[in-house]
Order: structure tokens, then sequence, then C-alpha cells
């Protein structure tokens, strides 16, 4: 069943005035810096005191850091941001003692996200118009599509990108809509010619957007390396190189939430393979082409929005043979290179190697979701071969861009 309401962000552009682009950037700073005070304070005690310090005790040291000649820069900007860096804080701290997370690292004034988060106290949405704290005029938002019928924002996020493009991100309680009633299921095989197989026999070209764009990055960073440090010249370079690279994403996120959308509205359970892609990201030879099809992004896509509109989405184990196993027969094959792309078992069957992968991850999620059946790697099989996919060595360099997984 879908969920009854969940929460979403619905994010836009908009173009603020000089004064409000002034406010916010002073905003972004004053959040960047309480951030790192806070953080070096707790980190200080821990190590010098064996102490830890909580949201409360930081929120009381804001409070006195603002009393202070050096710091009294604080109170210009609005407190609600400030309380929210230290929530942030907080969140990361806990994410560390449960070991989700590494130790929090200190904000970075030209590497780390320029936002700021405004709380419902902070700003104010009347008719379709958001005035932020400090501010005497609503911000000239761009609205691509509408909000949830009387959607109430509980949270407001502003950020502006290394493009220099300004966001604005409203939380509200939404309540999706749910898709209709579908008995079908499809497996996915992930690649990189094609950018998903699926067990239809159905291909979806990758479109490779950073691949398209590569002369023009190439170009503006040659440009971007001749400037001298600190210039204003270099910082229009660096916003060229910038540019692209948010066309490449936006292009890319644009493409695989298509897809993804797709495949959910489609499918009533979604199976996948468990890719470890950070690991995959180590090959000299594929690392760009895996990082370009962004294959974690799609995941994560399809994960919240089959969670959303009620759909099964079924990982199986990344170890399962879907490239050797014969899905007619059964069979594994003793070996399955990276460059042979079809092949005929045994048992007289021709297979294409991605969409008898497909329908092999197919069937394997189809066990698990119907009795629960992990699917695991095999010590041993019936013909004496390992279950584990023989695909480390390394093709010819004209065959590395076909697909690294089956």
């Amino acid at each position: 069943m879908a969920m009854t309401h969940v929460k979403r962000a619905f994010k836009y552009r908009f173009y603020p005035t000089d004064a409000q682009a002034a406010e916010l950037s002073r905003t972004f700073g004053c959040v960047r810096k309480v951030y790192n005070m806070a953080l070096q304070a707790r980190s200080e005690a821990w190590t010098l005191r064996r102490e830890r310090v909580n949201y409360n005790a930081t929120s009381a040291m804001l409070t006195g850091w603002k009393r202070t000649g050096e710091l009294s820069y604080l109170s210009e900007v609005s407190s609600v941001p400030l309380q929210q860096a230290l929530r942030h804080l907080q969140g990361a701290f806990a994410n560390f003692w449960q070991k989700r997370a590494k130790y929090p690292t200190f904000k970075s004034r030209k590497k780390s996200r320029r936002s700021a988060e405004y709380t419902s106290s902070a700003f104010r949405f009347r008719d379709g118009r958001l005035t932020l704290a400090k501010m005497d005029r609503p911000l000239d938002i761009v609205w691509s599509r509408p909000l949830p019928r009387g959607a109430a924002p509980s949270t407001v996020t502003v950020s502006q990108d290394s493009a220099g493009r300004w966001f604005v991100s409203l939380l509200c309680e939404d309540r999706p809509s749910m898709p209709a009633p579908v008995n079908t299921a499809v497996g996915i095989d992930a690649g990189i010619t094609s950018l998903v197989t699926l067990s239809t026999g159905e291909k979806i070209t990758n479109p490779r957007y950073g691949r398209k764009d590569r002369e023009r990055l190439a170009r503006a960073q040659r440009e971007l390396s001749r400037k001298t440090e600190g210039s204003a010249n270099r910082d229009k370079a660096r916003l060229k190189v910038a540019r692209v690279h948010a066309r490449i994403a936006d292009r890319r996120r644009d493409f695989l939430h298509k897809l993804t959308t797709r495949l959910v509205r489609e499918n009533q359970t979604v199976v996948i393979e468990d890719l470890t892609v950070r690991n995959m990201l180590g090959s000299r030879t594929l690392a760009r082409a895996i990082g370009d099809a962004s294959w974690t992004e799609m995941r994560s896509m399809l994960e919240y929005k089959a969670q959303w509109y009620g759909r099964d989405l079924v990982a199986i184990d990344r170890w399962f043979p879907s490239s050797k196993l014969c899905s007619a027969c059964g069979v594994i094959a003793a070996k399955m290179p990276l460059n042979v792309r079809a092949w005929e078992c045994a048992c007289g069957a021709r297979h294409d190697r991605d969409v008898n992968a497909a329908r092999n991850i197919l069937a394997a999620g189809l066990a698990v979701a119907a009795c629960g059946d992990g699917v695991r790697p095999q010590r041993s099989t019936p013909g004496g071969q390992s279950s584990v996919k023989q695909e480390t060595s390394r093709p010819q360099r004209s065959r590395a861009a076909a697909q690294p997984r089956g």
C-alpha cells in the first residue's frame, strides 16, 4: 500500500534582488561560522576533558558568541538558520556515534554547500508568496510546478550552487496519487552501453551526457587553468566550468526521474542487483563511464518512489550469477568474460547476455518476494562451478565501454 502522507521537498529556482542576495550570502557565512565553531568546541571538550557537548550546550554557546564584539555580526542575520546549523551538527554526531557516518568535518568557504534552513517561525508563505526573515519583500520564485493543494511548507531551505544559481526547497506534507494497480514485474540489469536492460527484452540506451559535453568541459577547464589565482577572470572561468557540470547533472537527473517513474508506475515488483558501485569506480578503464551512468542515483530514486506508490523493490545479492546462468535450463557457464555479449548454452538456448541476466534477476527477485528466499553466493553448484560472477578479468580497451556488469 502507498504511504498515506509523506514529506516531500519541492525545489524551485528563484532570482533574488541585490539586497536579498547580500542578506542570504551573509546568512550562509554565519551558518558556516557557527557550525565550525560548535564543531571545534565539541571536539576540544571531548579531547581535553572527555566531555560530550550536546545541542543545548552549543545553543547556549551561540548566545554567548553573539554578545562578544568579534562575533556581534551573528545577530544581524536570522537566528533560526544558525540554530538549525547546530541541529544538523547534532545529527552528524548522532550518525557518527551510531557508526552510520564518519566524524563531522569543518565546512569550507569554497567547497561546502552554501545553504540556510528556515523553520516556520522564520518565513511567511501566503498566496504563493514566500518571504524570509530579515527581508521586506517576497522571493521571485519560478513556480515550475504547483505545490500540493492546501500544502503549507514546514521548512524552507535556500541554497546557491557552484554555478551561481539560487534555489529554494519547500518541505511539505503530501499524499502521492496512487497509480493504477498492476500485476507485472520486471528485472533490471544495469549497464553502460544500455543503461538498463529489462527482462522483457527492452534495452534503454544510456544517453551519456557526461561524454557528450566532455569537449566543452575540457575547454572550460583549460581556460580556467590559465587564469591567475585570485583574479576576477578566474572566478568567471570557474563559473563556466560549474555551468557545464550543472548542465550535465541536470540532464542526467531529468532522464533518470522519467525512467524510474515509468518503471515504478508500470510494474508492481521491480528487481535490481545490489551493486557495489563505490568499488567498481576503482576501475581505471570503466570509472568514468560508471560515474556517468549514475546507478546509485537511479537506485535511490527507485527506492523512494516504490515506497511512495506502494510498489515492491527487491535487491538481489551482488554475487548472484545472473550473466552466467542459463535462464532456460539453469546451468551455470564456467566463464563469461565481459567481451562476450551473446552466448549459446549446451541446451541449445541462445542468449543475449544482458537480457538473460535481467530474466535471471527477475526470477531470483520473485523467489525472494514469494517465500523470503535469500539470494546468496552458493559455495558449490551441481556442475561444480562457483556461482560468483567471473567478470574480474580486464577486457580489451575497445570492449571496455560495452558493459561492466551482466
